[in-house]
């Protein structure tokens, strides 16, 4: 399900923007920083503690595999699919409805080091947001896929912050925004002024094609929180199993 908003696109999406205002948008898009399920949102499918992400061989971090582990054991997802954000390598893993990776892809993602948006970001002008406050928030987003700037989509992943995940912007040169892509390090990945940047193709044949339907679940990893302060739902799905078989209910 595409919804149609109309809003300056995600705080650094085209350089032109600078000028722009932000429009006002003829729909609200759903989507919200989530504590839990929203009212939208499909009904869990039972699973069995033993169920876990399947990454195909992709390699990612610990951190990344305990997030997606809980989120498939626990049916967090509430059987959509969802795409775990990681922060600090640079990284993004698409999910489908099951748990199994459909594609991962190196991201670009706010200058500012920090878990939180400054307060009343989304309405401010880019030239009035200093480095500091460029963040990519940690959580539990429920997105949508929806048209900003009246033609362009994106993935809206927290609305009233302005914060989408997008194809990866050129506008302006001076970013080296593919370059940075491209490199084997996290560590130049870090541009924008709080959107995330994937690759063009990625986003065409991973993201749109995934969340299309009806939309899914964003997970962003923290940088600076605990993973239980991102997420008060979190748990380690392989400490519980083990709980599990010593303490059988």
């Amino acid at each position: 399900m595409i919804v149609d908003v109309s809003k300056m696109l995600c705080l650094g999406l085209v350089a032109t923007s600078l000028a722009m205002t932000q429009a006002t948008a003829q729909v609200r898009a759903p989507s919200q920083r989530e504590e839990g399920a929203g009212p939208s949102e499909t009904q869990p499918e039972t699973t069995s503690h033993s169920a876990r992400a399947n990454f195909l061989k992709e390699p990612a971090g610990e951190g990344v595999r305990q997030a997606a582990d809980w989120v498939v054991d626990s049916a967090d997802n509430r059987a959509l699919p969802f795409i775990i954000v990681d922060k600090k390598g640079a990284k993004v893993f698409v999910f489908s409805v099951q748990g199994q990776l459909l594609g991962a892809a190196p991201a670009l993602l706010g200058l500012g080091q920090g878990d939180e948006s400054a307060p009343g970001i989304g309405n401010k002008p880019l030239s009035k947001i200093p480095p500091k406050d460029r963040t990519t928030p940690a959580g539990r987003f429920v997105a949508y896929l929806g048209r900003d700037l009246g033609k362009l989509n994106v993935l809206w992943v927290d609305y009233e912050d302005a914060i989408t995940l997008h194809r990866v912007v050129t506008a302006n040169p001076a970013d080296h925004r593919l370059q940075r892509l491209a490199t084997a390090t996290p560590l130049d990945n870090r541009i924008s002024f709080g959107c995330i940047n994937v690759p063009v193709k990625f986003f065409d044949r991973v993201v749109e094609t995934a969340f299309m339907k009806n939309g899914g679940i964003v997970y962003i990893l923290p940088e600076v929180k605990s993973m239980r302060a991102a997420f008060p739902a979190y748990y380690d799905a392989e400490e519980r199993a083990a709980e599990l078989a010593l303490f059988p209910k």
